[in-house]
């Protein structure tokens, strides 16, 4: 089923369903959004744009982002960017993706222009058709830009094809680029959807950037696969949410969870709201799902909460907790959802059940490497397998743990802490809302433990009370050393809070 396109995805829907929407505006069916997808492909090629040729886009969350993404996908290979970019950051980017082309919104101004200008890459406009349904638009030539001759196939893309390319975070090395083919995505995208099990009655509320994995294939494929619709919003807005909660109609939403902790903090001023809501669940993937939120948000929708693990090399979903008749267990992020999961140590040998080692992938939706890369891909893959990166343990039943971070873990003169567990016991206190520990460099220790914490409206607790607390909790050598009490934890632009880097980011490195 993993053997089709992005356009071959949604063939068989109801052409006359609502696929793309947003609030305030009429829905696109599905007819359209064919429609949109075989213009566009024409208008790329006539500009010398064709498969796999990496086009940059530049553009605000929502419906237009959406179905651009969608449409360029088809013809040529999508590279979305992250709109708040700077002009040092859309060079590097620009330039590390080769791109042929960037696509930004007519009339909206980004340094990505001219950076374009610098390079001699072409300029495409992206023009919405504010008269038609969610999503429409037509792509022009930006003044004084020509078309170019082409020297890529033409057409719709084929299913090995790169559909997508995204780069790693890079907090701790270059940023690698990751190319996904449409096998990988949509693959992807029906497992989600299986997992979830999708059908066209289900309504997603997007909430989630349309530049990253999990708002791409999560949200928007996995919705056209099951010939569902996916509303789509400007972005997350904790003080817009409860009213496109009334307007949308949403069965679902999916969040990382930091987005879920803001929801809930405004949850008791939207009674209401929640009286009339009606989802069939919540799902939260991209970060670890604090047990103490999962259980809040439970309470708060009335619904089951369904915690994915997902990565961008995995495009997006590895494993995830499924829905009832089968178990859920808490602490876990559930069970393979795509993927072969296994657990390997460093020789390379797939460990028992119970082990503990390093969680490695294999399917139809890893990627098949990092572009041009090589000494990346020789540490990524062993014998066919992806090494994560995260270090984990699956008990008989195929349930997966994820201890920690290996890049994360903390090392405290020998003794290794993982920072996900001084979170779980810190935000038992009742007065933090919010909390991420991290290392420290340690003349001694090599390294030591900090906690950053937001807390509660009104609370007077102390950095000592917060320490004595986790003291009663953890081995000595956990509790964090340092606690340092903020009003808002910097996160990254996808809205998870980042361990690696935060010490400097905090100005605790000299």
């Amino acid at each position: 089923m993993s053997d089709t396109t992005i356009e071959g995805l949604f063939a068989s829907a109801n052409t006359e369903a609502s696929a793309i929407e947003a609030p305030g505006q009429p829905p696109m069916s599905y007819g359209a959004l064919s429609k949109l997808v075989s213009v566009t492909t024409r208008q790329l090629n006539a500009f010398g744009i064709g498969r796999n040729d990496p086009v940059a886009i530049v553009l605000p969350n929502g419906p237009e982002m959406a179905t651009a993404f969608v449409a360029i996908a088809s013809a040529a290979t999508s590279a979305p960017l992250n709109p708040a970019y700077q002009a040092d950051e859309f060079d590097f980017y620009l330039t590390d993706l080769k791109a042929r082309a960037l696509v930004v919104q007519k009339g909206v101004d980004t340094p990505a222009r001219e950076i374009v200008k610098k390079h001699g890459i072409m300029l495409i406009e992206l023009v919405p058709d504010e008269t038609s349904p969610a999503g429409s638009f037509t792509l022009q030539l930006g003044d004084g830009v020509t078309a170019t001759e082409m020297t890529a196939e033409s057409g719709s893309a084929g299913v090995d094809d790169v559909a997508l390319v995204l780069h790693t975070s890079g907090t701790t090395s270059r940023p690698k680029i990751v190319p996904l083919s449409h096998r990988n995505v949509c693959a992807s995208a029906i497992s989600v959807s299986k997992t979830l099990e999708l059908d066209s009655n289900d309504r997603c509320l997007n909430i989630m950037p349309l530049f990253h994995i999990h708002g791409l294939i999560a949200a928007v494929l996995s919705s056209l696969s099951a010939g569902a619709c996916v509303s789509c919003t400007p972005g997350f807005n904790a003080l817009k949410f409860f009213s496109w909660m009334d307007e949308v109609k949403p069965s679902w939403y999916t969040a990382v969870p930091t987005m879920h902790q803001t929801i809930l903090a405004r949850a008791p001023r939207n009674a209401e709201s929640l009286k009339r809501a009606n989802l069939r669940f919540v799902r939260s993937s991209s970060a670890a799902l604090p047990p103490q939120v999962l259980e809040s948000l439970e309470e708060t929708f009335g619904c089951r909460v369904v915690e994915a693990y997902g990565m961008t090399e995995a495009a997006h979903q590895m494993a995830c907790n499924p829905l009832p008749p089968q178990a859920r267990k808490p602490g876990t992020v559930g069970i393979a959802a795509g993927p072969e999961v296994s657990i390997m140590n460093d020789a390379g040998d797939l460990l028992s059940v119970g082990e503990v080692g390093e969680i490695v992938i294999r399917g139809d939706n890893v990627t098949a490497g990092y572009q041009n890369n090589d000494e990346a891909n020789a540490t990524a893959f062993t014998n066919g397998w992806f090494r994560t990166g995260d270090q984990g343990t699956l008990d008989d039943e195929g349930y997966l743990t994820i201890t920690g971070r290996l890049k994360e873990i903390i090392n405290r003169g020998g003794e290794k802490i993982s920072p996900r567990e001084v979170d779980e016991v810190l935000l038992d206190h009742p007065d933090i809302a919010q909390v991420v520990t991290f290392a420290v460099p340690h003349d001694k220790l090599g390294e030591d433990v900090a906690a950053a914490v937001v807390l509660i409206d009104n609370s007077e607790t102390s950095e000592r009370a917060i320490r004595d607390f986790a003291g009663t909790r953890l081995a000595d050598f956990k509790v964090p050393r340092k606690v340092i009490i903020l009003d808002e934890i910097p996160k990254g632009a996808t809205g998870k809070m980042q361990r690696i880097g935060l010490a400097k980011k905090l100005g605790l490195v000299k």
